[in-house]
């Protein structure tokens, strides 16, 4: 029965981000409701709050949030987490909208983070949750210290949001997962790499 509920949940989810930036593509981020929001994907406004808390957490929110700390350690590999970052840019890069013919909500998103003040700030504390969360992961490993652990954490969660404003800036023509592999490249010292 979780396993129904929770491909409900990921379904529903999914579905609030597409009617989301269908209503923001088209009326911009400021004039759209939850409520507005809610219609559109025809569920109520209290679930839409239930699974992103804000309109900006509509934007910023992926499955990376709900993962426990097991199913995190089995995405992320400590002693790559560069090559485990990569993997998971590609697996979103090639997803598609329901239709099939447009990059799913992720890709779609990604302008409102670097467009939105509010959306910008909801999604770099997404990432110091992130960070801190996968900091104990390669502090685990032994290589590290907890504070060179924190350190290398945030230059690979920053540094990866940097590079998907530079992937925007500059007009978002190559693949995201490649633009971010190389931007990346300079932390692979950090791990040996």
């Amino acid at each position: 029965m979780a396993g129904l509920r929770e491909r409900w949940r990921l379904n529903a989810m999914h579905t609030v981000q597409e009617r989301a930036l269908d209503l923001f593509d088209a009326k911009g981020f400021a004039a759209v409701t939850i409520e507005e929001i809610a219609a559109a994907a025809e569920v109520s406004p209290s679930t839409v709050y239930r699974l992103f808390g804000t309109k900006e957490g509509i934007i910023v929110a992926d499955e990376f949030d709900n993962l426990s700390d097991e199913q995190l350690a089995k995405v992320v590999d400590p002693g790559d987490p560069i090559g485990s970052l990569i993997r998971s840019v590609r697996e979103y890069d090639t997803g598609t909208n329901e239709s099939g013919s447009e990059p799913g909500p992720w890709r779609r998103s990604l302008r409102y983070h670097f467009t939105e003040p509010s959306v910008r700030r909801a999604a770099y504390a997404s990432a110091d949750r992130t960070s801190q969360r996968l900091s104990p992961l390669l502090a685990s490993t032994g290589r590290f210290t907890q504070a060179q652990a924190k350190v290398a954490t945030n230059a690979l969660i920053f540094g990866y949001l940097a590079a998907l404003e530079q992937w925007f800036l500059d007009g978002g023509d190559r693949p995201v997962a490649a633009y971010v592999d190389e931007a990346l490249d300079p932390l692979r010292a950090v791990w040996g790499d």
